[in-house]
């Protein structure tokens, strides 16, 4: 059976490549806000709050009876929204080493996750699935939560375009000009942390800040502008996202890894390429 025949066969692939898809666009569009500020670990401190959530609730859902039917993506989100919460109170109790916050929420998160999958009795094929992805775990559902969380992604993006492009590059001049700046990060923050909690079913906890910087890093290499990356950025991560899942339905492969593998494999191909005109272009000069 073709990979075509089998979406249209099969539902659980319909969701996971529709997810995927939204996933491909979402995850490198608000990348480029995010390395352009510097904030790429930040990225990796919430997918470990978001593991924490997911651990607390399936040992939850193993606990107490009313759990049993919660999808573990709520407690996920909210663990990811609370850990974006806690991020911001320390930086500001932290001016001058801002930095501190997100190494402290990354511990946390990683202690608490730690706990909660021992008191679960270890790993289970559904946290397995939520480290690295799954392609067939993909409900209707959680393309639902994905889709909504495009929609108030696509929505934070166009309202905020320019005030955000200012904190971006000048957040000094942002502040003095007036802008809201506190409270448009503190918003940009919670809509970090839906993208990374709703991604985390194609691409996995542990891997879906690489969706979110890497095609970014690919796009800085050949953009020259900056809508031009932000582009870029989602054309690699939608190729990235394809080629992932395809090779991880042929192969049976957890489709986090074969999405990020195939972000690097584009960014060590486009470094080689670029290395390769700039050496042509000085042998024609010469």
């Amino acid at each position: 059976m073709t990979m075509i025949d089998a979406i249209f066969s099969y539902e659980f692939l319909q969701n996971a490549f529709a997810a995927g898809l939204i996933i491909g666009v979402i995850a490198p569009l608000l990348g480029v806000f995010i390395v352009v500020r510097r904030l790429s670990l930040i990225a990796d401190a919430l997918s470990h709050v978001t593991l924490a959530g997911i651990a607390g609730s399936l040992y939850l859902s193993q606990s107490v009876a009313a759990f049993a039917l919660l999808n573990p993506l709520f407690l996920g989100i909210a663990a990811s929204v609370f850990g974006s919460v806690l991020i911001e109170r320390l930086r500001s109790l932290y001016k001058h080493y801002e930095e501190l916050a997100i190494p402290i929420i990354l511990s946390a998160g990683i202690g608490f996750g730690a706990i909660f999958i021992s008191l679960a009795e270890g790993f289970s094929s559904d946290l397995f699935g939520y480290l690295f992805g799954s392609v067939s775990a993909v409900s209707r559902e959680d393309l639902g939560i994905v889709a909504g969380i495009a929609v108030i992604v696509f929505l934070f993006i166009s309202i905020f375009f320019k005030e955000l492009f200012v904190l971006s590059f000048d957040d000094e001049y942002a502040k003095a000009s007036g802008l809201p700046a506190k409270w448009i990060h503190f918003l940009f923050m919670i809509v970090t942390a839906l993208v990374i909690a709703g991604s985390m079913r194609i691409v996995g906890i542990l891997l879906v800040s690489s969706l979110m910087t890497i095609p970014v890093a690919t796009a800085m290499r050949l953009s020259k502008s900056f809508k031009g990356t932000i582009i870029l950025s989602i054309v690699f991560g939608e190729i990235s996202v394809i080629a992932g899942l395809v090779t991880a339905f042929y192969f049976d492969l957890a489709p986090g890894g074969t999405i990020v593998v195939t972000s690097i494999m584009l960014l060590l191909f486009v470094i080689g390429f670029k290395k390769l005109s700039v050496s042509m272009k000085k042998g024609a000069v010469a």
